[in-house]
């Protein structure tokens, strides 16, 4: 089943494994990816989708190093070369559209974040000076969130205008949607804030907003619920994320991108609470083989794998023979050259 092929909006997937999300830190230049970054992503092109790195839609919405942006002309041009890589490759590849709100640090972007509400992140950032405490963030007013879901509307645009089949929202490991979505992150008293309604109201309208510039056929959203992501409490998510997917299932996005192991409850509910293609992600199963067939046996459409693609740029070809898969080299994950990135070899494999 992991090998057959799967309708997804417009787009028909060859198979039913997805390239998950990673961040790999490379776009040093004004947050430009690079041609070695089309090199990376065309190599894993066997893929059913890929989901890109997180990439910022505007420059208020960078947090980490040298993450990719899609907020210029110069870095839509950069993207042009990737998914022209990927097409000539055969393949597909949806932009994962990153806010990351508080996770971030003025040493890697020049300014203070932004969030909810201003509730400074307990965890630490990786800055070129090491590791840093995070500044409190300077809450958005009513104004300002409206305004950052026009950035979100935006960016999808240009990331049609780069080539991208599709977008994903990244509302999910404790970034800027999920953090409107948390008990704990939103202290607002405004309509973004407070009852579960309002909490969900920032999520559903960018998903609105960004269906409305591209087609709710080319959006995707990614959840984690209940997983502490970045200091995150969500005791309500039991009540939260059934109100959020029912409001997003009306918008018609093409899928839902559930990041499992937060709540064993949810994870057995999701699949019956959401109408369209259901792409799971479980961090805990590293087998991609068990990850696939237990998640595509409860009923998910689409497994998305992420270090297995990391090390593996022919996954499902290794996959389906039963071959050995190369292991992932993690201290080279996040920045650096080509070593741990366009380096993991491939199959050698020979005409009968």
């Amino acid at each position: 089943m992991p090998f057959s092929p799967f309708r997804l909006g417009a787009l028909e997937l060859p198979n039913r494994l997805v390239m998950a999300p990673m961040t790999r830190s490379r776009a040093y230049v004004d947050g430009i990816p690079s041609t070695l970054t089309a090199l990376y992503y065309a190599q894993r092109a066997s893929a059913g989708l890929i989901v890109s790195e997180g990439v910022q839609p505007s420059a208020a919405g960078k947090g980490y190093m040298d993450t990719p942006g899609l907020h210029t002309d110069r870095q839509v041009a950069g993207w042009r070369e990737v998914t022209d890589a990927v097409h000539a490759a055969g393949g597909r590849i949806f932009a994962q559209l990153m806010h990351v709100g508080r996770v971030g640090h003025p040493d890697n972007t020049g300014a203070i974040p932004v969030a909810p509400s201003a509730v400074r992140l307990q965890s630490q950032i990786f800055t070129p000076n090491g590791p840093q405490d995070p500044p409190t963030p300077v809450a958005l007013t009513t104004e300002e969130a409206e305004a950052t879901i026009g950035d979100f509307a935006d960016a999808a645009r240009r990331a049609i205008d780069a080539g991208f089949d599709g977008v994903e929202l990244h509302g999910a490991n404790g970034y800027l949607i999920h953090q409107f979505l948390s008990q704990n992150a939103n202290l607002r008293q405004d309509r973004f804030g407070g009852s579960v309604e309002n909490r969900i109201r920032f999520a559903v309208e960018t998903a609105r907003a960004v269906a409305d510039a591209v087609g709710a056929h080319r959006v995707g959203i990614r959840i984690s619920p209940a997983t502490g992501s970045q200091d995150l409490v969500e005791e309500d998510a039991h009540e939260v994320y059934p109100a959020l997917l029912a409001e997003l299932a009306d918008i018609g996005l093409v899928y839902l991108h559930h990041l499992a192991g937060g709540s064993a409850e949810f994870d057995g509910r999701v699949r019956a609470l959401w109408p369209h293609a259901l792409i799971v992600n479980d961090p805990a199963k590293a087998d991609p083989s068990a990850a696939s067939a237990h998640w595509l046996g409860q009923g998910a459409d689409l497994v998305a794998l992420g270090r297995s693609f990391l090390a593996n740029p022919d996954l499902p070809v290794r996959l389906r023979l039963g071959a050995p898969l190369n292991e992932p080299d993690l201290s080279k994950a996040f920045g650096g050259d080509h070593t741990g990135y366009t380096d993991y070899p491939a199959l050698a494999l020979h005409p009968a």
